[in-house]
């Protein structure tokens, strides 16, 4: 039997080969970036004012004082969206300018309204005083100071987020590479899974197929819902492995009968074809009859029944090998200090339901909660880490330090 790194290192060496496409960057979000992306321009594209005021040349109030002011004539004004001054600028004259105005050649620096003595009066605003010397380059956005171009903006294998949506709006960048989205064909299994509401206490509610579904917009996967596989459909699941191999489908999962029971039959059904990079069973807990196999340019996951195992299985399974075929930038666990001890067996990796939480002064902590058994969803719904407990160590106390990662891709830690 596999320990989990063992298993984690086969699922490194099993990529399958994922292509690119080129789309709208509007319509680019939760996609992976297959390629860096450069700005195309600079960005502010010219100097601005931050502030409501009025522009002058600083050269200008070099000898100014309380005891000796100058007054600036007011030439013009300029608001944001308008085209650039264009009158010749002349010693001692002054432009009003509003937040995102272009700065007119010649001039320098900004005065907000705020601190402005305007000649003869307010309400006849034809020159401004001036009483002191006024640094140069005062409340300016300089051109590029955010973007410069061909600077960086998104990172290849990135993760498309609003924040990028904003950037690339910003600076005008139409289309983007990106990985093309999987296509994941979803199997249930056995006689006792049933798709209807109201069902006879020997039946359970297909929940992991809805569970599966619910992260595809997460975890960047297109979902087909292949339905229930009964206990005596071998033949049937072989003929659609068959299918899958010459279709766009790029992995096969499925829910159950990969154990030892008597009606477990889709790792013998897998081990008909050829297969590579093939392991049944890994030393974990919950999830242990896990399978795994590749198939030509296709892969098979096959995940264990009870619910909480076929979460686990998906979010320490099959989602680093999602990441890892979209190269996607690795994943960074959340260190927390262990809030209550806990034991378990020193060869198996846990993988444990627990409730993340910080401290007045800051500090990250974590709880492994009660009800660790894979049939309990009651401790899955009140968590919102997993718990990361890894073989080699049977005993973990109160205040150690320890690996937790989000439950979904929309928390992920990335640099």
């Amino acid at each position: 039997m596999k320990s989990y790194s063992q298993a984690v290192n086969i699922l490194k060496r099993a990529k399958i080969i994922i292509g690119n496409e080129y789309i709208k960057s509007s319509d680019s979000l939760n996609r992976v970036c297959a390629s860096n992306i450069h700005s195309k321009v600079n960005y502010p594209s010219a100097n601005n004012s931050s502030f409501d005021g009025y522009a002058i040349n600083s050269r200008d109030t070099e000898n100014l004082n309380k005891n000796k002011s100058k007054a600036f004539k007011i030439i013009g004004s300029i608001s944001a969206g308008k085209k650039p001054f264009k009158k010749k600028i002349k010693k001692f004259d002054a432009v009003e300018i509003m937040t995102g105005g272009i700065i007119p050649k010649g001039l320098d620096t900004i005065i907000p309204i705020e601190q402005i003595d305007f000649y003869p009066n307010n309400k006849i605003k034809k020159f401004i005083l001036i009483k002191k010397k006024i640094k140069k380059y005062n409340n300016l956005r300089f051109a590029g100071s955010d973007y410069k171009k061909e600077q960086l903006i998104i990172k290849k294998g990135t993760i498309i987020q609003s924040k990028h949506m904003l950037v690339l709006k910003t600076l005008g960048v139409k289309k983007i590479k990106v990985k093309k989205k999987l296509n994941i064909l979803f199997f249930s299994t056995g006689n006792e899974v049933s798709n209807l509401d109201k069902i006879p206490i020997w039946k359970v509610r297909n929940s992991n197929s809805q569970y599966i579904e619910s992260l595809n917009n997460n975890f960047l996967f297109n979902f087909e819902n292949g339905g229930i596989l009964k206990d005596h459909h071998h033949q049937y699941f072989k003929s659609r492995i068959n299918k899958m191999l010459k279709s766009k489908i790029d992995i096969v999962m499925t829910s159950g009968a990969v154990s030892a029971g008597k009606f477990d039959y889709i790792p013998s059904i897998v081990k008909e074809f050829k297969t590579s990079h093939y392991f049944k069973s890994v030393m974990i807990r919950p999830g242990k009859p896990i399978l795994f196999a590749k198939i030509k340019q296709k892969a098979i996951f096959g995940l264990p029944g009870n619910p909480i195992s076929s979460a686990a299985c998906f979010r320490f399974f099959v989602y680093p090998y999602i990441e890892n075929i979209l190269n996607l930038t690795p994943e960074k666990p959340i260190k927390a200090i262990l809030k209550n001890s806990y034991e378990k067996k020193k060869n198996l990796t846990r993988f444990i339901k627990s409730k993340l939480s910080t401290t007045k002064n800051g500090k990250v902590e974590v709880q492994l909660l009660p009800g660790q058994e894979s049939f309990r969803i009651n401790s899955f719904v009140k968590s919102n880490i997993w718990a990361v407990l890894p073989n080699g160590q049977s005993k973990f106390k109160k205040g150690q330090i320890i690996d937790c990662f989000f439950p979904n891709l929309s928390n992920k830690i990335l640099d």
